[in-house]
């Protein structure tokens, strides 16, 4: 059984209403696409800081005229209360993908990126408490590991946090599980360890590595390595995120409720290796990728290595990844080469 087979399995006979927040950003417009194929119903929410409206169109040019019918749009941002009350209503599970992301950005600006992820974040809670939505499932981060030296990083056992960011996801997970206890709510907190993917931004100051690579590489600018190229991370394409937060949203197993899950593939990979395996599958499409990469001085706030442990989430969610990082950058890259 495929993994859309199984999600397929997992859903209620008829169909649901999602809210997405962050819809038009890269993983709510993916978990839009894969809602919409299994002819749910989404009501989504963004206020386009870092989504666009790109990603909602091109989701739109892949599914049916019937499907997208069930899609509704809200402009609004998490940070007023109102908008999330809003969305909320009506709506049978939650998948919070609004965040500002991004380890240096949060150096730079820490009131912004405690103004959207944990204000924003209460309010969201608040919202669905009030609707009383079935599970509230949450984007929270492998950011949360800090200091942590031990790999694989296993979820009950974290450092202290090494950037305003990371102290903006753990106050998160702290959040959710005062509102189970206190108020019963069901929710799930999925820590992404690097997710890369078709719609991922390659452009700004904040882009992720694959596809700020990428796009140097198909435009023969240069391509920035922060340390020796030594550092590793474990990359997750993002139909694993997707798996991950359908299959979370749907449990009803109790012990799988109310607990924080690593979602990635349990590898780890270099920059050095990650920087020949994105210059291979660009030479695959026909594009020479000849220039070398420039190392420079490590980035702030940065951890060393991360590397997940996914024997909890393989456990208590079913969860099985379908894509290593080869073969997500394998059906990632046309994407990557059509936006050249």
């Amino acid at each position: 059984m495929t993994a859309y087979q199984r999600l397929q399995t997992r859903l209620p006979t008829e169909p649901r209403t999602w809210l997405i927040t962050g819809v038009a950003g890269f993983i709510g417009s993916n978990l839009l696409e894969a809602l919409l194929k299994l002819n749910q119903r989404v009501v989504g929410l963004d206020n386009f800081a870092t989504g666009h409206q790109r990603n909602l169109d091109e989701v739109q040019s892949l599914v049916t005229a019937a499907q997208w019918a069930n899609f509704s749009f809200i402009k609004g941002d998490i940070r007023e209360q109102v908008d999330c009350q809003k969305a909320c209503h009506g709506v049978d599970y939650v998948l919070h993908q609004a965040a500002l992301g991004s380890v240096p950005r949060s150096l730079e600006d820490p009131i912004t990126t405690n103004s959207a992820n944990i204000t924003g974040f209460l309010n969201m809670l608040v919202a669905a408490r009030d609707a009383k939505v079935k599970s509230f499932t949450y984007a929270a981060s492998s950011s949360t590991y800090g200091d942590h030296p031990a790999l694989p990083k296993v979820e009950d056992a974290i450092g202290k946090p090494l950037s305003p960011y990371a102290v903006t996801k753990y106050v998160n997970e702290l959040y959710a599980e005062v509102f189970a206890r206190s108020y019963g709510f069901n929710t799930v907190g999925l820590r992404y360890f690097n997710v890369f993917g078709p719609r991922q931004d390659p452009n700004g100051a904040y882009a992720a590595v694959i596809p700020k690579w990428t796009a140097a590489l198909l435009q023969g600018e240069p391509v920035y390595i922060n340390g020796d190229g030594e550092t590793s991370r474990d990359f997750c394409f993002v139909a694993n995120a997707v798996q991950a937060n359908l299959l979370a949203a749907t449990a009803t197993n109790p012990e799988a409720r109310n607990q924080v899950y690593n979602v990635a593939v349990g590898d780890r990979t270099t920059l050095n290796i990650l920087y020949a395996l994105l210059r291979d599958n660009l030479a695959a499409h026909g594009v020479s990728a000849s220039v070398q990469p420039v190392y420079r001085d490590f980035r702030a706030g940065d951890v060393r290595h991360s590397q997940a442990d996914i024997g909890k989430a393989q456990r208590l969610l079913g969860y099985a990844p379908t894509h290593r990082l080869a073969e997500g950058v394998a059906e990632a890259m046309p994407w990557y080469v059509a936006q050249k």
